[in-house]
């Protein structure tokens, strides 16, 4: 059944009311892919360093070139995938299968979506941690520094458990600390625990 452009009219015909939403536009499009872009045009700049690199004769694999040309391929996929994700959600909202859910709710029964601020209090705990992350990293060393780290930021993100989010900051900068050592050859700083 089509309707007439006048709304009037074809409330009139319908009986019943009708609620003229704009679909979403290209804007809604270009919104959901700024940040694709942004990863893409920053792994191309990887990229072009990775090519302009000049490595020695004779090195042995991996080499220089090896993890950041892993990172470029993974910055490239999830801008991709990220793209997607875009595409479809514009896609099917254009195709009008979802009928602004945030604001009626959803066609199961659930409640409308609601606003959303900023909580200023966990934005100080993630912002600020990293401040002072910078500031005592020489001091405290990678491992103690990168674990008070993941635990402020975990903190700031709602973590109810304040000692497992301490192991896990614990294991991941052990484990990122070993990598780079080791695999990479990057000491990182050791702190009060080398003896500075």
């Amino acid at each position: 059944m089509t309707f007439p452009p006048n709304p009037t009219s074809a409330s009139a015909v319908i009986g019943g009311r009708l609620r003229l939403v704009p679909g979403p536009g290209i804007a809604t499009l270009l919104k959901g892919i700024t940040m694709p872009v942004i990863i893409a045009a920053f792994a191309t700049y990887l990229l072009v360093g990775i090519i302009t690199m000049r490595v020695p004769e004779g090195t042995d694999f991996p080499g220089p070139q090896f993890f950041p040309a892993i990172i470029v391929a993974g910055l490239y996929a999830f801008a991709v995938v990220l793209v997607l994700a875009a595409w479809r959600e514009w896609r099917t909202s254009s195709d009008g299968s979802t009928d602004r859910p945030e604001e009626e709710g959803g066609t199961d029964g659930t409640p409308p979506g609601r606003a959303v601020r900023v909580d200023a209090k966990s934005m100080a705990w993630v912002v600020g941690s990293f401040a002072v992350f910078a500031l005592v990293l020489n001091f405290l060393g990678w491992l103690i520094a990168a674990s008070l780290l993941f635990w402020c930021v975990a903190r700031g993100f709602g973590s109810t458990r304040p000692l497992q989010a301490l192991a896990v900051g614990l294991t991941v900068s052990a484990t990122a600390y070993i990598g780079f050592d080791m695999l990479l050859g990057l000491p990182l700083p050791s702190g009060v625990l080398g003896g500075f």
